[in-house]
């Protein structure tokens, strides 16, 4: 066998090698996609609703709640950027990435100091290798977050927004939506304070013409949000947590289904080098057998 013919085959067996594991964690990411919308499908109506709750309280009672009220002169905004522990997921932490730099370029250009947390091990790398500094970073969990991980999370962030020295006038939420296995698309929310007149209802014109009740809160229209803000910033994270480990399980499955199909192409491609390399060997033995028969017979001839 010819150098050439060999260096084909010894490329040809890496990837295929290369092609069985991308093949296998595509399946893997396929699977655990399906959990993962469960997981988002079953949290968004609790969420919703808890928003709801918090609103009617805020709009509807004259109550005045830090977590509510917005201070005209906010200094300083935190910010929570959600990526993925592990790459192989195409553009999907980088995504997540650049939409919190833009928005912390935003915020800096109204005047506002920025803290950043981070959640996953991509976004602290991209942070620690421009020597950015990072107030908070929790890793770990990316894939499959629990409601204890966004409570961890959640309980760090309403200390730094509650502070009465230090602290934080708002806080901003950077993760990635899952729309469909297709498409994931990185967005920016402020979870504190409270924007009431940005509230999604699932119907704007039924919203318009809605005739809300009367309320009577107990014991305390602040006591009530005192005990529902806390479990509103908690659900929020939660779900923007699954919807990010929805998307980065979808775009990893994409990643690795383009790897796996462009390996197949490659397979193909040094294939039909190695058969070429391997007919030109043998066209050139061949060559090599007729021309010595050649020689031997016109020695024969010259010797009679």
């Amino acid at each position: 066998m010819g150098a050439q013919l060999r260096v084909y085959k010894r490329r040809i067996r890496s990837v295929t090698a290369t092609k069985k594991i991308t093949k296998a964690m595509e399946m893997i990411s396929a699977s655990r996609i399906v959990k993962a919308q469960r997981a988002v499908a079953a949290s968004t109506p609790y969420a919703d609703e808890l928003t709801r709750a918090v609103t009617a309280v805020a709009t509807r009672s004259n109550a005045k709640h830090p977590l509510t009220t917005e201070n005209p002169q906010a200094t300083k905004a935190a910010v929570l950027l959600i990526t993925a522990d592990r790459g192989l997921a195409g553009g999907y932490s980088t995504n997540a990435i650049k939409q919190a730099v833009a928005l912390s370029a935003k915020l800096r250009e109204e005047g506002k100091d920025v803290v950043t947390y981070i959640v996953g091990r991509k976004g602290v790398s991209y942070y620690n290798f421009r020597n950015l500094e990072v107030a908070g970073s929790y890793t770990g969990f990316s894939d499959k977050p629990t409601y204890g991980d966004a409570k961890a999370v959640a309980v760090e962030l309403i200390e730094a927004f509650t502070a009465e020295t230090g602290g934080v006038d708002e806080l901003h939420l950077v993760s990635t939506k899952f729309e469909s296995m297709l498409t994931q698309t990185a967005q920016d929310a402020r979870l504190l304070p409270l924007k009431l007149d940005e509230v999604e209802l699932s119907d704007a014109s039924k919203a318009k013409n809605q005739i809300f009740p009367l309320y009577d809160f107990e014991p305390s229209a602040e006591g009530v949000l005192d005990a529902l803000l806390p479990r509103y910033v908690e659900s929020r994270i939660y779900n923007a947590l699954l919807q990010s480990a929805a998307s980065e399980h979808a775009a990893r499955r994409r990643a690795m289904k383009s790897a796996t199909d462009n390996a197949g192409e490659l397979i193909k491609s040094l294939t039909r080098l190695a058969n070429s390399a391997r007919q030109a060997e043998i066209t050139q033995e061949i060559s090599e057998i007729v021309g010595g028969a050649n020689a031997l017979a016109d020695a024969s001839r010259g010797s009679e």
